[in-house]
């Protein structure tokens, strides 16, 4: 339903599914319900509205990976398993949805490209964040420099990134994600510090966020205007009780 300053969500449809990981999958959608979605929002995101079998609606947030004219990419991690256990609705979708489907999606919402102007830029994340990394990557000019670290599930889950040459990239691999929540922290205080104007880019689950931001603003002094951070999710709570979580820690800083 729409409200006042939101319009309706519109319909899609599921044009293709794909693998690009053991653990990453690719939902494609496009039809008429595109006809009028906004250009160029690649790395924006929308609001999934997920069918529950008792007949509810659960809305998931997702990165749009890629735009064309008649689709949009879609990547979902599936964290079947994690440190709470169980599959969410978000992972049983994309694993038994298929073509011709439809699904009732929000937005677009706006994308969090990575400023201009910086001498180096470090990105941190795990696989929810990956198909944003994978947009802010691409989108560098030839000569940045910088570093990327990146969590996964699987050694078959690190994919060679398009990326400047100067943009280094290591991946970690946790098989249940959220167990490990200092280990991109970790990651990224192992390497050398960069010099002149740093910008860094960091989104993962919210445990694994509360550490990197102790490293990248309370230990490396990095501000509002050259940090953006996120939690994408919380190992055990839902979105509703993640947003919940999320708010809390906002306004205890």
């Amino acid at each position: 339903m729409a409200t006042a300053n939101r319009p309706a969500p519109r319909v899609l449809t599921v044009l293709s599914t794909a693998q690009v990981s053991p653990n990453m999958r690719r939902i494609t959608l496009g039809g008429p319900g595109l006809a009028d979605f906004p250009a160029e929002q690649q790395g924006g995101y929308v609001k999934l509205r997920l069918p529950l079998p008792d007949g509810k609606i659960a809305v998931r947030t997702y990165t749009i990976r890629a735009q064309r004219a008649d689709a949009l990419d879609i990547d979902f991690a599936l964290h079947a398993e994690t440190a709470s256990g169980h599959a969410g609705p978000a992972t049983e979708w994309a694993l038994s949805v298929e073509p011709g489907e439809t699904i009732e999606v929000g937005g677009p919402g706006p994308a969090k490209p990575l400023p201009a102007g910086h001498d180096a830029y470090l990105l941190a994340g795990d696989m929810t964040s990956l198909p944003a990394i994978t947009v802010n990557l691409a989108a560098l000019p030839a000569d940045a420099r910088g570093h990327a670290v990146i969590e996964v599930m699987s050694e078959d889950d690190k994919l060679d990134l398009p990326r400047p040459a100067g943009v280094t990239l290591d991946y970690l691999v946790a098989p249940q994600p959220g167990l490990q929540p200092q280990g991109l922290a970790e990651a990224l205080a192992a390497r050398e510090w960069p010099q002149g104007a740093v910008y860094a880019w960091a989104a993962c689950e919210f445990s694994g966020m509360k550490a990197l931001r102790s490293l990248l603003r309370d230990q490396r002094g990095l501000g509002p205007d050259s940090l953006y951070i996120s939690s994408y999710w919380k190992s055990g709570l839902n979105e509703d009780a993640h947003k919940i979580a999320k708010r809390e820690d906002a306004q205890g800083q």
